[in-house]
């Protein structure tokens, strides 16, 4: 059987550490010599898995200085009924930033057309961004919406900067997860430079209708989540992974 290489295992340890809160972001790891004595190693293979950690955007080498961790612990994200990102970050203590990289008006493809149940080659509004979690890049997100429903959603965007508080003014004042599919992929180009991983790192994805009190979708959201950044969770109570 083949052996996992040294510098990967040691990767791999770190990068749970820091995920676990042992190490928070803007802190310093131990000195190289005290890194290398404690895996028994010498500085060369340690120094390839700390290469291996700044790809995936976990730390980064200051000249002089020491290596430091710029992604701080796991993010535990539930997939519930009725999640919001701001609410469940705040409530771990972290600061919550959506970034909308783009809003385009457009055409459905079949599959949209199917979760919004509008007619094939409806209009819907597409919305995409970036998700932070105290200034790290978490998630990359899209989600789409029924155009004819919601007309004015590009405006009320613009204007409060919050896809619930835009939702809001146009009448939806609740909604909530109809039903959530998780499946795994890797970053492709684009991804990675958002994120700030490397080409090919693991991201988990989840694909979600929301709807309104009257049962009516709303929202088809996908987001891909950085796997070593973010725990998601499902509790009975929503479920299982229908929730």
């Amino acid at each position: 059987m083949a052996r996992t290489p040294l510098w990967s295992a040691i990767a791999e340890t770190l990068g749970a550490e820091i995920g676990a809160g042992r190490y928070a972001a803007g802190d310093r790891l131990p000195p190289e010599v005290q890194l290398a004595a404690r895996f028994g190693v010498n500085r060369h293979t340690l120094r390839r898995a700390v290469a291996t950690l700044a790809r995936r955007g976990l730390v980064e080498a200051r000249q002089g200085a020491g290596v430091f961790v710029t992604a701080g612990r796991r993010i535990t994200y539930p997939l519930g009924r009725r999640v919001r990102f701001q609410a469940t970050l705040a409530a771990q203590g972290a600061r919550a930033q959506r970034t909308i990289l783009g809003v385009e008006t457009r055409r459905a493809d079949a599959a949209e057309a199917e979760a919004l149940a509008i007619a094939p080659g409806g209009r819907v509004h597409a919305i995409s961004g970036v998700s932070h979690a105290d200034g790290v890049p978490v998630a990359v997100f899209r989600s789409v919406f029924p155009a004819e429903r919601l007309k004015s959603l590009p405006a009320a965007l613009a204007e409060t900067a919050s896809i619930t508080a835009a939702l809001g003014r146009l009448g939806v004042a609740d909604y909530t997860r109809a039903r959530t599919e998780i499946s795994a992929a890797t970053a492709d180009a684009a991804q990675a430079l958002r994120l700030r991983l490397a080409e090919g790192a693991a991201l988990i994805v989840t694909r979600g209708v929301n709807i309104d009190p009257e049962g009516r979708p709303v929202e088809l959201g996908e987001t891909w989540f950085a796997a070593d950044r973010v725990v998601l969770t499902v509790a009975p109570e929503d479920g299982g992974f229908g929730g």
